[in-house]
């Protein structure tokens, strides 16, 4: 296949459809992300979640190693991974481990969000409002045990194994707040359009005015999280769409259902998603899009995947 400009990954939320259990769920998420990989997919990423009966990853660093032993070379990662629940060292252990296991494969992409309800929250890591307070002192662990300078109470302290390639640092939000971050810290910043009430444009715009360069990231680099249902025809893909709506809505803020869909969700044939891909592509000024494709059955999101990929790459 002949690539155009444009870059595809793949976001999954490991959805539990209708009546399956978590097992069938999860064995979804392998066929998924081996299905993105022989399609061309630059990136494989899934979501952290907690006690969500609709949603099967808890763990990121566990499916991404089981992922990785049944795939060969696509890039693995954590969208997201998040941060305020656990202590750096933890995160960049587990992350470096993966890269050892899978040398120049892993991307470390994390997130401020509670993952959960506010019970859950307090049962996993105590305080979620104090911890998320505590954001740029957890990324400045990160970032320094990534870059092998990281010290605690005067003690040098090293995120082992080390691997031969590090992990890439993405930060993940929907607002001007998380691409400061993502700029100060000097990492790849992703916004995910498919969740957010504000424009793009001028929070990507910010990220690359701010950026900081550092030795994980020398220049800025983006990605945009957007949702995409593709069909053979403009009336099947609004009839799937329309299925996997609440589902797109549930992941959102409050704010963020208020928003219009059309927003957050890129709907029709293969081709008409290409050419609003493309447009997306100009106006943000970024060639990588990770995809989330929210269709309630598990055949017909592989198939959108597949029509997008065959749009975007066939010569």
């Amino acid at each position: 296949m002949t690539t155009t400009s444009i870059k595809l990954s793949v976001l999954d939320l490991v959805p539990v459809f209708n009546t399956v259990d978590a097992s069938t769920a999860l064995g979804q998420a392998v066929k998924l992300a081996q299905t993105a990989e022989r399609l061309g997919y630059t990136r494989y990423w899934v979501a952290e979640h907690h006690d969500m009966p609709g949603l099967a990853c808890t763990s990121t660093e566990v499916l991404l190693s089981h992922i990785g032993a049944k795939t060969a070379h696509i890039r693995l990662g954590s969208g997201a991974l998040l941060l305020p629940h656990y202590k750096p060292l933890k995160v960049v252990e587990a992350f470096h481990l993966l890269a050892s296991l899978y040398p120049g494969r892993i991307d470390l992409g994390l997130g401020r969000a509670p993952g959960g309800t506010a019970e859950v929250s307090l049962a996993l890591s105590g305080n979620f409002l104090e911890n998320v307070w505590k954001m740029p002192e957890l990324l400045k662990g990160v970032t320094e045990l990534l870059q092998g300078n990281y010290s605690y109470e005067g003690r040098s302290i090293t995120a082992r194994p080390v691997p031969p390639i590090s992990p890439e640092l993405w930060l993940l939000g929907t607002n001007k707040k998380s691409a400061a971050y993502a700029a100060e810290f000097g990492a790849g910043y992703v916004f995910g359009q498919f969740m957010s009430d504000v424009a793009g444009e001028e929070v990507l715009q910010a990220y690359r005015e701010t950026f900081t360069s550092s030795s994980l990231s020398p220049e800025p680099q983006a990605m945009v999280a957007v949702g995409v249902i593709c069909a053979e025809t403009e009336e099947e893909a609004e009839r799937l769409a329309s299925s996997g709506t609440t589902l797109f809505q549930q992941e959102g803020s409050a704010e963020a259902k208020s928003e219009p869909l059309e927003r957050k969700l890129l709907v029709g044939t293969p081709e008409s998603v290409k050419g609003k891909l493309e447009r997306l592509s100009l106006l943000y000024g970024v060639n990588e899009f990770i995809i989330v494709t929210m269709i309630p059955d598990y055949e017909k999101r592989l198939h959108s995947f597949e029509l997008l990929a065959q749009a975007c790459w066939s010569s």
